[in-house]
Protein backbone atom coordinates (compact mmCIF):
# COMPACT_ATOMS: atom_id res chain seq x y z
CA UNK A 1 0.00 0.00 0.00
CA UNK A 2 1.38 3.01 -1.04
CA UNK A 3 1.34 6.10 1.04
CA UNK A 4 0.49 9.68 0.37
CA UNK A 5 0.85 10.75 4.17
CA UNK A 6 4.59 11.76 4.01
CA UNK A 7 6.07 14.68 6.32
CA UNK A 8 7.71 17.18 4.71
CA UNK A 9 11.49 15.66 5.46
CA UNK A 10 10.69 12.65 4.18
CA UNK A 11 10.41 11.02 7.44
CA UNK A 12 7.27 8.88 8.56
CA UNK A 13 4.17 11.22 9.49
CA UNK A 14 3.49 11.19 13.46
CA UNK A 15 -0.09 11.17 14.23
CA UNK A 16 -1.79 11.00 17.54
CA UNK A 17 -5.31 9.07 17.41
CA UNK A 18 -7.27 10.31 20.51
CA UNK A 19 -9.80 7.87 21.21
CA UNK A 20 -7.93 5.01 18.81
CA UNK A 21 -9.38 2.00 20.87
CA UNK A 22 -12.80 3.10 19.86
CA UNK A 23 -15.10 1.81 16.85
CA UNK A 24 -13.99 4.47 14.57
CA UNK A 25 -10.51 4.88 16.41
CA UNK A 26 -9.53 1.62 16.04
CA UNK A 27 -9.81 0.96 12.33
CA UNK A 28 -8.63 4.54 11.43
CA UNK A 29 -5.12 3.72 13.69
CA UNK A 30 -4.47 0.06 11.75
CA UNK A 31 -5.01 1.67 8.54
CA UNK A 32 -2.83 4.95 9.43
CA UNK A 33 0.08 2.55 10.44
CA UNK A 34 -0.25 0.51 7.64
CA UNK A 35 0.09 3.98 5.06
CA UNK A 36 3.34 4.06 6.87
CA UNK A 37 2.45 6.48 9.46
CA UNK A 38 4.02 6.70 13.03
CA UNK A 39 0.92 6.19 15.37
CA UNK A 40 0.59 6.62 18.86
CA UNK A 41 -3.14 5.89 20.44
CA UNK A 42 -4.56 7.87 23.49
CA UNK A 43 -7.31 6.50 25.03
CA UNK A 44 -8.54 6.03 28.62
CA UNK A 45 -10.37 2.38 27.85
CA UNK A 46 -13.97 4.36 29.23
CA UNK A 47 -15.95 3.08 26.04
CA UNK A 48 -15.00 -0.49 27.75
CA UNK A 49 -16.03 0.24 30.91
CA UNK A 50 -19.67 1.97 29.75
CA UNK A 51 -20.40 -1.54 28.15
CA UNK A 52 -19.81 -2.98 31.53
CA UNK A 53 -21.84 -0.27 33.30
CA UNK A 54 -24.49 -1.02 31.14
CA UNK A 55 -24.79 -4.83 30.80
CA UNK A 56 -23.94 -4.99 27.39
CA UNK A 57 -20.93 -5.63 24.91
CA UNK A 58 -19.69 -6.12 21.94
CA UNK A 59 -21.44 -8.46 19.70
CA UNK A 60 -17.83 -8.90 18.23
CA UNK A 61 -15.50 -10.37 21.15
CA UNK A 62 -13.02 -7.12 21.17
CA UNK A 63 -9.59 -8.24 22.91
CA UNK A 64 -7.60 -6.37 25.35
CA UNK A 65 -5.26 -2.81 24.25
CA UNK A 66 -2.26 -5.05 24.73
CA UNK A 67 -3.37 -8.56 22.57
CA UNK A 68 -4.96 -5.94 19.77
CA UNK A 69 -1.57 -4.25 19.30
CA UNK A 70 0.67 -7.33 19.44
CA UNK A 71 -1.71 -8.89 17.13
CA UNK A 72 -1.04 -6.05 14.45
CA UNK A 73 2.45 -5.68 15.13
CA UNK A 74 2.87 -9.65 14.61
CA UNK A 75 0.75 -9.48 11.26
CA UNK A 76 2.24 -5.94 10.00
CA UNK A 77 5.59 -5.44 11.39
CA UNK A 78 4.23 -2.19 12.62
CA UNK A 79 4.79 -0.55 15.84
CA UNK A 80 1.44 1.35 17.32
CA UNK A 81 2.48 2.97 21.07
CA UNK A 82 -0.57 3.22 23.23
CA UNK A 83 -0.80 6.07 26.04
CA UNK A 84 -3.53 5.33 28.95
CA UNK A 85 -4.99 9.03 29.15
CA UNK A 86 -8.30 10.28 29.49
CA UNK A 87 -8.49 13.34 27.23
CA UNK A 88 -10.41 16.60 28.97
CA UNK A 89 -9.60 15.72 32.32
CA UNK A 90 -5.66 15.68 32.68
CA UNK A 91 -4.59 18.59 30.51
CA UNK A 92 -1.08 18.60 32.13
CA UNK A 93 -0.44 15.28 30.97
CA UNK A 94 -2.45 15.76 27.58
CA UNK A 95 0.13 18.81 26.59
CA UNK A 96 3.45 17.27 28.12
CA UNK A 97 2.28 14.29 25.67
CA UNK A 98 2.19 16.24 22.74
CA UNK A 99 5.17 18.30 23.93
CA UNK A 100 6.93 15.36 23.76
CA UNK A 101 5.58 13.69 20.49
CA UNK A 102 5.24 16.58 18.66
CA UNK A 103 2.58 15.10 16.09
CA UNK A 104 2.15 16.04 12.94
CA UNK A 105 -1.74 15.23 13.01
CA UNK A 106 -3.83 14.69 16.23
CA UNK A 107 -6.97 12.55 14.91
CA UNK A 108 -9.66 13.65 17.57
CA UNK A 109 -12.55 10.24 18.37
CA UNK A 110 -12.25 11.16 22.13
CA UNK A 111 -15.52 12.22 22.99
CA UNK A 112 -18.70 10.29 23.67
CA UNK A 113 -20.21 9.45 20.79
CA UNK A 114 -24.50 8.04 21.27
CA UNK A 115 -26.78 10.45 20.95
CA UNK A 116 -28.89 7.90 22.97
CA UNK A 117 -26.78 7.64 25.70
CA UNK A 118 -26.59 11.48 25.95
CA UNK A 119 -30.35 11.42 26.31
CA UNK A 120 -30.47 9.08 29.38
CA UNK A 121 -30.75 10.95 32.48
CA UNK A 122 -29.64 14.21 33.83
CA UNK A 123 -26.07 12.42 34.73
CA UNK A 124 -25.61 10.91 31.38
CA UNK A 125 -26.10 14.69 29.47
CA UNK A 126 -23.89 16.05 31.93
CA UNK A 127 -21.25 13.72 31.29
CA UNK A 128 -21.65 13.92 27.52
CA UNK A 129 -21.39 18.13 27.76
CA UNK A 130 -18.32 18.20 30.32
CA UNK A 131 -16.79 15.17 28.53
CA UNK A 132 -17.11 16.03 24.77
CA UNK A 133 -16.47 19.64 25.20
CA UNK A 134 -14.08 20.16 27.67
CA UNK A 135 -11.85 17.06 25.63
CA UNK A 136 -12.02 18.82 22.37
CA UNK A 137 -11.32 22.67 24.11
CA UNK A 138 -7.88 20.40 26.23
CA UNK A 139 -6.95 19.60 22.64
CA UNK A 140 -7.17 22.98 21.11
CA UNK A 141 -5.40 24.94 24.32
CA UNK A 142 -2.89 22.37 24.54
CA UNK A 143 -2.08 23.06 20.64
CA UNK A 144 -2.34 26.73 21.20
CA UNK A 145 0.48 26.88 24.60
CA UNK A 146 2.84 24.49 23.21
CA UNK A 147 3.00 25.99 19.64
CA UNK A 148 3.31 23.33 18.02
CA UNK A 149 2.42 23.13 14.30
CA UNK A 150 0.22 20.19 14.12
CA UNK A 151 -3.24 19.33 11.66
CA UNK A 152 -6.21 18.62 14.24
CA UNK A 153 -8.51 16.40 12.46
CA UNK A 154 -12.05 16.55 14.70
CA UNK A 155 -14.65 13.72 13.98
CA UNK A 156 -18.44 15.80 14.07
CA UNK A 157 -21.61 14.84 12.89
CA UNK A 158 -24.02 15.92 10.18
CA UNK A 159 -26.15 15.86 12.97
CA UNK A 160 -25.48 19.79 13.64
CA UNK A 161 -27.62 20.51 10.74
CA UNK A 162 -30.41 19.19 12.43
CA UNK A 163 -32.76 16.73 10.56
CA UNK A 164 -35.63 19.50 9.18
CA UNK A 165 -36.20 19.37 5.39
CA UNK A 166 -34.91 22.23 3.98
CA UNK A 167 -35.12 21.63 0.14
CA UNK A 168 -31.46 22.18 -0.62
CA UNK A 169 -28.59 19.69 -0.38
CA UNK A 170 -26.84 20.57 2.64
CA UNK A 171 -23.20 22.58 2.67
CA UNK A 172 -19.96 21.82 3.72
CA UNK A 173 -20.39 23.61 6.86
CA UNK A 174 -20.74 27.69 5.44
CA UNK A 175 -23.68 28.93 4.04
CA UNK A 176 -24.02 31.89 2.22
CA UNK A 177 -26.38 34.52 3.34
CA UNK A 178 -27.89 38.08 1.89
CA UNK A 179 -28.24 40.88 4.32
CA UNK A 180 -29.87 43.80 3.95
CA UNK A 181 -27.99 46.97 5.82
CA UNK A 182 -28.42 50.62 5.27
CA UNK A 183 -25.50 51.10 2.83
CA UNK A 184 -26.99 48.39 0.50
CA UNK A 185 -27.24 44.44 0.54
CA UNK A 186 -23.91 42.46 1.04
CA UNK A 187 -23.25 38.33 0.73
CA UNK A 188 -21.21 36.48 3.40
CA UNK A 189 -20.45 32.99 4.20
CA UNK A 190 -21.21 31.92 7.97
CA UNK A 191 -20.68 28.72 9.88
CA UNK A 192 -24.37 26.55 9.05
CA UNK A 193 -27.04 27.23 11.85
CA UNK A 194 -26.46 24.19 14.32
CA UNK A 195 -29.93 22.72 15.05
CA UNK A 196 -28.69 19.41 17.16
CA UNK A 197 -31.55 16.84 18.41
CA UNK A 198 -29.69 15.76 21.02
CA UNK A 199 -26.95 16.67 24.07
CA UNK A 200 -24.63 14.93 22.04
CA UNK A 201 -25.36 16.84 18.49
CA UNK A 202 -24.93 20.09 21.16
CA UNK A 203 -21.45 18.90 21.97
CA UNK A 204 -20.78 18.73 18.48
CA UNK A 205 -21.91 22.10 17.99
CA UNK A 206 -20.19 23.73 20.36
CA UNK A 207 -17.37 22.13 19.67
CA UNK A 208 -17.70 23.55 15.97
CA UNK A 209 -17.50 27.24 18.10
CA UNK A 210 -14.51 26.21 20.10
CA UNK A 211 -12.74 24.96 17.04
CA UNK A 212 -13.78 28.19 14.76
CA UNK A 213 -12.13 30.50 17.55
CA UNK A 214 -8.57 28.79 18.08
CA UNK A 215 -8.18 28.31 14.05
CA UNK A 216 -9.38 32.27 13.77
CA UNK A 217 -7.40 33.19 17.26
CA UNK A 218 -4.33 31.20 17.71
CA UNK A 219 -3.90 30.16 13.98
CA UNK A 220 -4.58 26.37 14.28
CA UNK A 221 -5.02 23.88 10.96
CA UNK A 222 -7.97 22.30 11.19
CA UNK A 223 -10.15 20.42 9.73
CA UNK A 224 -13.69 18.97 11.28
CA UNK A 225 -15.50 16.18 9.22
CA UNK A 226 -19.22 16.08 9.92
CA UNK A 227 -19.90 12.19 10.01
CA UNK A 228 -23.03 10.45 9.19
CA UNK A 229 -24.10 7.67 10.60
CA UNK A 230 -21.44 4.45 10.65
CA UNK A 231 -22.13 1.08 9.65
CA UNK A 232 -20.20 -2.28 8.73
CA UNK A 233 -18.05 -3.72 11.31
CA UNK A 234 -14.91 -5.02 9.31
CA UNK A 235 -11.78 -2.65 7.25
CA UNK A 236 -9.08 -4.88 5.38
CA UNK A 237 -6.60 -4.03 8.49
CA UNK A 238 -9.18 -5.65 11.23
CA UNK A 239 -10.33 -8.26 9.21
CA UNK A 240 -6.28 -9.31 8.97
CA UNK A 241 -6.33 -11.62 12.32
CA UNK A 242 -9.21 -12.25 14.43
CA UNK A 243 -7.40 -10.68 17.26
CA UNK A 244 -8.37 -7.45 15.57
CA UNK A 245 -11.80 -7.41 15.20
CA UNK A 246 -13.37 -4.14 15.64
CA UNK A 247 -16.69 -3.55 17.81
CA UNK A 248 -20.08 -4.12 16.90
CA UNK A 249 -22.37 -1.98 19.30
CA UNK A 250 -25.93 -2.86 18.67
CA UNK A 251 -27.74 -2.01 22.15
CA UNK A 252 -30.05 0.67 22.20
CA UNK A 253 -27.83 3.26 22.96
CA UNK A 254 -24.82 2.22 21.26
CA UNK A 255 -26.13 0.22 18.21
CA UNK A 256 -26.90 2.29 15.25
CA UNK A 257 -30.25 1.65 13.81
CA UNK A 258 -28.62 -0.72 10.97
CA UNK A 259 -26.78 -2.93 13.54
CA UNK A 260 -29.69 -3.05 15.41
CA UNK A 261 -31.55 -4.17 12.41
CA UNK A 262 -28.86 -6.54 11.42
CA UNK A 263 -28.98 -8.33 15.32
CA UNK A 264 -32.67 -8.38 15.51
CA UNK A 265 -32.77 -10.30 12.22
CA UNK A 266 -30.09 -12.75 13.18
CA UNK A 267 -32.38 -13.72 16.35
CA UNK A 268 -35.42 -14.01 14.34
CA UNK A 269 -36.74 -11.20 16.07
CA UNK A 270 -39.37 -8.47 14.23
CA UNK A 271 -37.18 -5.23 13.41
CA UNK A 272 -38.47 -2.89 15.40
CA UNK A 273 -38.92 1.00 13.52
CA UNK A 274 -39.06 3.53 15.62
CA UNK A 275 -42.32 5.68 14.71
CA UNK A 276 -43.25 6.00 11.05
CA UNK A 277 -39.62 4.79 9.70
CA UNK A 278 -39.68 8.00 7.33
CA UNK A 279 -36.83 9.97 8.54
CA UNK A 280 -34.04 10.07 6.32
CA UNK A 281 -30.53 9.73 7.40
CA UNK A 282 -27.06 9.86 5.99
CA UNK A 283 -25.04 7.19 6.36
CA UNK A 284 -20.88 5.86 5.66
CA UNK A 285 -19.46 2.54 5.69
CA UNK A 286 -16.43 2.17 8.09
CA UNK A 287 -14.08 1.19 5.50
CA UNK A 288 -14.92 4.68 3.26
CA UNK A 289 -14.62 6.41 7.39
CA UNK A 290 -10.96 5.68 7.36
CA UNK A 291 -10.17 6.52 3.82
CA UNK A 292 -12.17 9.80 4.46
CA UNK A 293 -9.44 10.12 7.67
CA UNK A 294 -6.49 9.99 5.77
CA UNK A 295 -7.28 11.92 2.80
CA UNK A 296 -8.34 14.72 5.39
CA UNK A 297 -4.88 14.32 7.07
CA UNK A 298 -3.55 14.79 3.55
CA UNK A 299 -5.16 18.04 2.53
CA UNK A 300 -4.73 20.02 5.64
CA UNK A 301 -5.59 23.57 5.58
CA UNK A 302 -3.28 26.53 6.22
CA UNK A 303 -2.28 27.64 9.86
CA UNK A 304 -4.97 30.50 10.43
CA UNK A 305 -7.36 29.48 7.69
CA UNK A 306 -10.82 28.83 8.53
CA UNK A 307 -12.10 25.68 9.93
CA UNK A 308 -11.87 23.08 6.55
CA UNK A 309 -15.54 21.24 6.68
CA UNK A 310 -16.00 17.78 5.08
CA UNK A 311 -19.57 16.38 5.03
CA UNK A 312 -18.04 12.38 5.45
CA UNK A 313 -21.30 10.69 4.32
CA UNK A 314 -21.84 8.59 1.04
CA UNK A 315 -25.80 7.99 0.80
CA UNK A 316 -28.79 8.53 2.44
CA UNK A 317 -31.71 6.54 3.16
CA UNK A 318 -35.22 6.00 5.11
CA UNK A 319 -35.32 4.03 8.14
CA UNK A 320 -38.24 2.08 6.76
CA UNK A 321 -36.41 1.34 3.32
CA UNK A 322 -33.54 0.25 5.42
CA UNK A 323 -36.06 -2.69 7.13
CA UNK A 324 -37.35 -3.74 3.89
CA UNK A 325 -33.92 -4.03 2.61
CA UNK A 326 -32.49 -6.11 5.54
CA UNK A 327 -36.08 -7.91 5.54
CA UNK A 328 -35.54 -8.96 2.30
CA UNK A 329 -31.95 -10.38 2.70
CA UNK A 330 -33.37 -12.50 5.93
CA UNK A 331 -36.76 -13.06 5.97
CA UNK A 332 -37.77 -10.85 9.09
CA UNK A 333 -40.84 -8.42 9.39
CA UNK A 334 -40.93 -4.96 10.68
CA UNK A 335 -42.90 -3.66 13.12
CA UNK A 336 -43.36 0.08 14.28
CA UNK A 337 -42.55 1.30 17.94
CA UNK A 338 -42.92 4.70 19.94
CA UNK A 339 -40.26 7.04 19.01
CA UNK A 340 -37.95 7.62 21.92
CA UNK A 341 -36.73 10.51 20.21
CA UNK A 342 -38.41 14.33 19.43
CA UNK A 343 -37.57 14.61 15.85
CA UNK A 344 -39.92 15.41 12.32
CA UNK A 345 -42.11 11.62 11.40
CA UNK A 346 -40.63 12.45 7.78
CA UNK A 347 -38.08 14.58 6.47
CA UNK A 348 -35.63 14.64 3.38
CA UNK A 349 -32.25 14.95 3.82
CA UNK A 350 -29.74 16.11 1.25
CA UNK A 351 -25.77 16.12 1.84
CA UNK A 352 -23.11 17.79 -0.18
CA UNK A 353 -20.32 15.65 -0.12
CA UNK A 354 -18.38 17.14 -3.08
CA UNK A 355 -14.89 17.90 -1.12
CA UNK A 356 -14.49 14.10 -0.20
CA UNK A 357 -14.91 12.88 -3.53
CA UNK A 358 -13.16 15.35 -5.12
CA UNK A 359 -9.94 14.00 -3.26
CA UNK A 360 -10.51 10.78 -4.59
CA UNK A 361 -13.22 8.63 -2.09
CA UNK A 362 -14.83 5.98 -4.07
CA UNK A 363 -17.94 4.94 -1.30
CA UNK A 364 -18.56 1.51 -0.55
CA UNK A 365 -22.43 1.60 -1.38
CA UNK A 366 -25.07 -0.26 1.41
CA UNK A 367 -26.09 -2.57 -1.88
CA UNK A 368 -22.70 -3.63 -1.99
CA UNK A 369 -21.85 -4.37 1.45
CA UNK A 370 -24.67 -5.25 3.69
CA UNK A 371 -25.27 -8.95 2.66
CA UNK A 372 -22.01 -9.45 4.62
CA UNK A 373 -22.58 -7.72 7.67
CA UNK A 374 -25.97 -9.75 7.76
CA UNK A 375 -23.86 -13.66 6.90
CA UNK A 376 -20.38 -12.67 8.26
CA UNK A 377 -21.09 -10.71 11.25
CA UNK A 378 -24.79 -10.41 12.51
CA UNK A 379 -25.40 -14.18 12.53
CA UNK A 380 -21.88 -15.18 13.38
CA UNK A 381 -21.74 -13.41 16.26
CA UNK A 382 -25.74 -13.54 17.20
CA UNK A 383 -25.01 -16.16 20.35
CA UNK A 384 -23.27 -13.31 21.79
CA UNK A 385 -26.50 -10.83 21.98
CA UNK A 386 -28.05 -9.41 25.13
CA UNK A 387 -31.46 -9.49 23.66
CA UNK A 388 -32.61 -7.21 26.86
CA UNK A 389 -30.36 -4.73 25.82
CA UNK A 390 -31.38 -4.21 21.91
CA UNK A 391 -34.30 -1.79 22.95
CA UNK A 392 -33.80 1.57 23.36
CA UNK A 393 -33.68 3.12 27.06
CA UNK A 394 -33.30 6.69 26.07
CA UNK A 395 -36.16 8.81 26.04
CA UNK A 396 -35.79 12.64 24.41
CA UNK A 397 -39.02 13.65 26.42
CA UNK A 398 -41.41 13.16 30.19
CA UNK A 399 -43.72 10.35 28.96
CA UNK A 400 -42.02 8.67 26.40
CA UNK A 401 -40.94 5.22 28.49
CA UNK A 402 -44.86 4.39 28.48
CA UNK A 403 -44.98 4.25 24.91
CA UNK A 404 -41.63 2.62 24.62
CA UNK A 405 -42.86 -0.05 27.18
CA UNK A 406 -45.69 -0.78 25.04
CA UNK A 407 -43.53 -1.97 22.20
CA UNK A 408 -44.87 -2.53 18.78
CA UNK A 409 -47.98 -0.74 17.44
CA UNK A 410 -49.76 -0.96 14.06
CA UNK A 411 -48.19 0.68 11.11
CA UNK A 412 -48.59 4.22 9.84
CA UNK A 413 -51.00 4.60 7.20
CA UNK A 414 -49.25 4.50 4.13
CA UNK A 415 -46.81 2.18 5.65
CA UNK A 416 -47.11 -1.72 5.03
CA UNK A 417 -45.29 -4.42 6.78
CA UNK A 418 -43.26 -7.54 5.21
CA UNK A 419 -45.21 -10.61 4.37
CA UNK A 420 -42.60 -12.54 5.40
CA UNK A 421 -43.63 -14.90 8.96
CA UNK A 422 -41.42 -14.98 11.51
CA UNK A 423 -38.99 -18.33 11.93
CA UNK A 424 -39.37 -20.01 14.98
CA UNK A 425 -35.92 -20.30 15.30
CA UNK A 426 -33.40 -17.87 14.34
CA UNK A 427 -32.21 -18.45 10.64
CA UNK A 428 -28.40 -17.97 11.71
CA UNK A 429 -28.71 -21.41 13.33
CA UNK A 430 -26.43 -23.61 10.62
CA UNK A 431 -28.89 -27.11 11.50
CA UNK A 432 -32.12 -25.27 9.91
CA UNK A 433 -32.72 -24.06 6.01
CA UNK A 434 -32.66 -20.19 5.77
CA UNK A 435 -35.70 -18.85 4.35
CA UNK A 436 -35.26 -18.60 0.89
CA UNK A 437 -35.40 -14.81 0.70
CA UNK A 438 -32.68 -14.82 3.50
CA UNK A 439 -30.18 -17.37 1.38
CA UNK A 440 -27.07 -14.59 0.26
Amino acid sequence: MTSFLRHPNGGRCKILVLGGDGFCGWPTSLYLSRLGCDVTIVDDLSRRRTDRSLGTSSLTPIRSIGERLSAWEAVSGERIRYVALRVGVNYAAFRDLIADVRPDTIVHFAEQRSAPFSMRSAREKRLTIEGNVCATHDVVCALAETGLNAHLVHLGSVGVYGYSSTGFPRPEGYLKVTAEAPCGTFEKEILYPADPESIYHLTKALDQLVLQYYAKNDRLSITDLHQGIVWGTQTEETALDKRLINRFDYDGDYGTVLNRFLVQAALGYPLTVHGTGCQTRAFIHIRDTVRCIALAIGDAPRPGERVRILNQVTETHRVIDLARMIGRLSGTPFEHVANPRLEPESNELDVSNASLLGLGLVPTRLTDALPFEVSGIARKYAHRCNRNTIPSQSCWRTGSAEGLARGPTRSPAGVHELKAGLPEKAWHDPDIAAPESARL
